[in-house]
């Protein structure tokens, strides 16, 4: 090779540079690069999870990508550069393709197949020979797939495989959410994944205000109201739901079901044992929240509902709502605090850009991308049963008290919509109403947890 040119190194790196790629979305890092006469043709990085694609493979994306860009599914007289020794599906795809070399960085004990496990390769049978070497910056190669490792091995709550789980980083320095993090990993749905809640106050208070935020909000949408109760001696929980805040996100977006994240929920609040619950929903806190007091109508003794639904399936989704499912269908990679500061133009910057700080890239994004359309629509849709039997517990079971607040400002899940559910609730009959309050409406929560403490507590 000419000193001009670049060195197989050189060419490594190039490929590590995929491999960082694939890192960052959540994917095991590895990356490859094809080459011909000295010159880039094609690149690729790791990407199954992403593209629910078994194929996925680094090796494979860089050599689709050169079959098009030379317009030839023979790639004679090429190269191909990639970070970790190919597998045996990587290897005889190399080998249809004619590749005149294959460069590899770390080996692959467990299922390489240029020389580790097998060598798919030294087949004289097979009618192509392409050449191999094993070595090039092995020890920086191995170093990235250790390194994306290494937090599961060492941290005693490891994070699953098919998961993700926020840096600690993205959270520092975030604004009026002092509070210390909670986190569980028990219960037959969690089966290892871990959530993050908060528990503020005494265990003993008088009230337990279970509050649950909805898409794509965290925990820290409650952090106007908390303070307010606290203050009074009260107990605030609230979790982060699976996939968003400081709680673990699965990489498919098929993981999130209705189901699960009910289940969940039921038993959490099992696991805490919460009792003289106020239950405080809003958006998909209410889609699932209120499917969970009649399994448990003991456990609660007030219901504070703002700006959600229930999802019974036998009533057509709001026109709003179904704007909101086909924008975020066609912007699956919107601004998350930008979205917050469009509704609510009070915000300062460092409060709507705390709503970014679980998503750091699109391989934490899933439940963003899976929630809209879970909202049951048909009667058979997921979730549709269990919320007809809700609606009849709250029309006809429900015992406690009920203080509604509504941001009139919301056109997904506005007035309409509230009023609407307000016929189902029985009781239900002090309505607060926010004429500057948008869909999120705990961006406007001191007043509404004042009101709450009146309503609920009026002898305190």
């Amino acid at each position: 090779m000419s000193e001009n040119l670049p060195s197989d190194a050189d060419w490594m790196r190039m490929a590590l540079e995929q491999a960082a790629l694939a890192a960052r979305d959540g994917e095991v890092p590895v990356g490859a690069v094809v080459v011909k006469d000295g010159q880039l043709i094609a690149t690729g990085r790791n990407a199954p999870i992403a593209a629910h694609d078994p194929t996925a493979h680094a090796e494979i994306a860089a050599l689709r990508a050169a079959a098009l860009a030379l317009g030839n599914y023979r790639l004679d007289g090429c190269e191909l550069f990639v970070t970790l020794e190919p597998c045996a599906m990587c290897s005889g795809a190399m080998l249809h393709s004619r590749l005149k070399r294959v460069v590899f960085g770390a080996a692959d004990p467990r299922t390489g197949a240029a020389g580790s496990v097998l060598n798919l390769f030294a087949h004289s049978e097979i009618n192509h020979q392409t050449q191999v070497q094993g070595g090039v910056l092995a020890a920086e190669c191995g170093a990235v797939l250790q390194e994306f490792f290494k937090p599961k091995r060492a941290n005693p709550s490891p994070v699953r495989q098919d998961a993700v789980r926020t840096p600690e980083a993205c959270f520092a320095g975030i604004a009026d959410y002092p509070w210390p993090p909670n986190y569980t990993s028990d219960g037959p749905a969690l089966d290892g994944l871990r959530l993050h809640y908060l528990d503020v106050g005494p265990a003993d208070a008088q009230t337990t205000y279970l509050c649950l935020h909805g898409n794509p909000a965290w925990s820290y949408l409650y952090r106007k109201m908390i303070p307010v109760w606290t203050a009074q001696g009260h107990r605030v929980v609230a979790p982060d739901l699976i996939g968003f805040g400081k709680s673990d996100k699965p990489k498919k977006d098929g993981f999130h079901t209705f189901d699960f994240h009910r289940q969940v929920l039921l038993q959490w609040v099992e696991r805490l044992d919460l009792r003289n619950v106020v239950l405080v929903v809003q958006d998909w806190g209410g889609i699932l929240g209120l499917t969970l007091p009649m399994e448990a109508p003991q456990r609660y003794r007030g219901l504070l509902v703002m700006n959600t639904t229930l999802g019974t399936g036998d009533q057509p989704l709001s026109p709003g709502f179904l704007a909101w499912r086909d924008w975020c269908a066609k912007n699956p990679e919107f601004d998350v605090g930008r979205l917050f500061s469009r509704g609510n133009p009070q915000m300062e910057e460092g409060e709507w850009q705390a709503y970014n700080a679980p998503f750091p890239d699109r391989g934490h994004r899933a439940a963003l991308r899976a929630f809209p359309p879970m909202v049951p629509e048909m009667t058979e849709s997921p979730g549709a049963e269990v919320s007809r039997r809700a609606a009849i517990f709250w029309q006809h079971d429900w015992t406690g008290q009920t203080l509604m607040a509504i941001g009139q400002q919301d056109p997904v899940l506005g007035e309409p919509v509230m009023r609407a559910l307000q016929k189902t609730i029985r009781g239900c009959t002090e309505v607060m109403l926010l004429p500057q309050a948008g869909h999120f409406v705990q961006e406007h929560g001191e007043s509404i947890a004042q009101r709450a403490l009146q309503f609920f507590h009026p002898t305190a």
